[in-house]
């Protein structure tokens, strides 16, 4: 199960990629990622909480806008890598997986660049505008990264 959701983390970054590492600062912030005591627990600081949730938001601003490049350019492609790496570990970190966690979040975050990239064209080409498509792909990147926290409690 642990993998699972290092890997589904990994996914959240692929769609929004300061999510995934917000999400897993609040559960551990709520306690629901146990994480006193390892590398991994200043993310229990609500500084850190306050820090990621404040890069989600403007990245989900930032994202409807006409100017943002596509998640598949270098830069952003690293960045949802990273995160999606960095959010996995932290997962693999409360279930004692560390590097079993990285590897799937790595996993994850490819799969959610590339998966969600396609999703969201299709949705948008269904739609007429991309404006649609992108809340959709938000509210289900949010409520994915809510889902994927409480179930590692």
């Amino acid at each position: 199960m642990l993998y699972l959701l290092a890997l589904l983390i990994g996914v959240v970054a692929g769609l929004r990629a300061m999510t995934a590492p917000a999400a897993v600062a609040w559960g551990a912030y709520l306690g629901w990622l146990p994480l006193s005591g390892t590398w991994a627990g200043f993310m229990g600081h609500w500084i850190a909480v306050a820090i990621f949730s404040v890069l989600a938001l403007a990245e989900l601003v930032s994202d409807q806008l006409p100017s943002t490049p596509s998640r598949k350019v270098p830069q952003q492609f690293v960045a949802r890598f990273v995160a999606g790496g960095f959010a996995g570990a932290v997962i693999g970190t409360a279930g004692g997986a560390l590097v079993p966690g990285l590897v799937a979040g790595l996993v994850g975050a490819v799969i959610g660049t590339y998966g969600g990239a396609e999703v969201r064209a299709r949705l948008a080409r269904a739609f007429g505008r991309d404006l649609p498509a992108a809340l959709i792909e938000d509210v289900v990147a949010i409520l994915l990264a809510f889902g994927i926290v409480s179930a590692a409690a």
